[in-house]
């Protein structure tokens, strides 16, 4: 058997068109296969951003809970005056300053206190927020509200919702 009759022998079981064919199979796969590594990717960043924006929520919940302009005669209970004088949507005060500025500027977030009665609500928010179309990630913490005197005290809520930036 010479090598030249090996080479010029045209009854291959293997046509060079078969390369192409898996070859681009091949590729198929592989761009199927980042396409789906990618989303996968997409959807943990998605879910770990919501996870540390509810912990930061939560933790903002806390502190305001525990925020000392806002206690009324004993230091576990929320005063009813209190919120209502940092809540008045007529202008925004020092007492409202104070309160957002204790947390970053970057943080655009509002401030729901309620009884869980649903006869009292209070909504402290800075004044320029503004909620269309945005995203919306909320933490509560059950708070014990004081109206008016230390006898009527009812269970309430302090509820923070943490809006998503814009370019998110």
């Amino acid at each position: 058997m010479n090598i030249s009759s090996f080479t010029s022998d045209e009854r291959a079981f293997l046509e060079p068109n078969n390369d192409i064919i898996s070859t681009a199979l091949v590729v198929i796969g592989f761009v199927v296969f980042a396409a789906i590594l990618s989303k996968t990717f997409i959807a943990f960043n998605d879910n770990s951003q919501a996870l540390e924006k509810y912990e930061q929520a939560a933790m903002i919940a806390q502190d305001i809970a525990s925020y000392s302009p806002l206690q009324g005669s004993r230091s576990e209970l929320i005063s009813a005056e209190a919120l209502d004088r940092i809540a008045t949507p007529s202008m925004y005060t020092e007492e409202q300053y104070m309160f957002f500025h204790r947390f970053s500027a970057n943080l655009d977030f509002y401030v729901e206190a309620s009884t869980d009665d649903g006869n009292y609500q209070w909504i402290i928010e800075k004044g320029t927020s503004s909620h269309d179309g945005r995203e919306i990630i909320a933490a509560s913490v059950p708070v014990v509200i004081e109206l008016g005197s230390n006898a009527r005290c009812v269970p309430g809520t302090i509820t923070v919702k943490i809006m998503q930036n814009r370019w998110n």
